[in-house]
């Protein structure tokens, strides 16, 4: 990986665009039925290569979207962090994302890489507010929302599920 690939980086973690050679990593990660266990289903590798190039799309689009997250010390993937933008009931908003490999849970890598996302979101993109779509009965990524600073606000549904809108503003 060259410096230049690199979008944010963390005392521990490095994030970066993903690329086509990624999809090993992504593929292995959906298809993994803890991590999956709050989405409507696992991905098979096709899908799995569909979420990468949605990925790929908001980059050329939105200048962001889902970047993969690396360990600085050991250069391994560990899951993915970012900023998409989402349609939450007719109006597009920034929401930060985070999904890591089971692995690497438990070792507060999506906090880390969730606040590095949200001050970027504020001081690069220059959004006023960034917002998470969590379904309530998903504890852990509650969370992970909490711990970066979001509040717990209306409950909208978003791809078929209901899901509590946590949000925070720039400061």
């Amino acid at each position: 990986m060259i410096e230049d690939d690199v979008i944010l980086e963390t005392d521990r973690l490095r994030l970066r665009e993903m690329v086509p050679a990624d999809l090993d990593f992504v593929a292995a990660m959906l298809a993994d039925p803890e991590v999956t266990h709050y989405y409507e289903r696992r991905f098979s590798r096709d899908e799995a290569n569909a979420w990468l190039d949605r990925q790929l799309k908001r980059y050329a689009n939105d200048g962001h979207g889902l970047w993969l997250v690396i360990e600085r010390d050991t250069g391994r993937a560990v899951g993915q962090v970012g900023l998409a933008m989402q349609d939450v009931e007719g109006v597009r908003r920034p929401e930060i994302g985070w999904l890591v490999h089971r692995p690497f849970w438990g070792k507060g890598y999506a906090t880390e890489a969730g606040i590095a996302t949200r001050d970027a979101a504020f001081s690069r993109w220059g959004y006023r507010e960034v917002i998470s779509l969590i379904r309530p009965v998903n504890a852990p990524s509650r969370r992970v929302a909490e711990r970066v600073g979001m509040r717990a606000g209306e409950r909208v549904h978003f791809h078929g599920f209901e899901h509590i809108m946590y949000m925070v503003e720039a400061s």
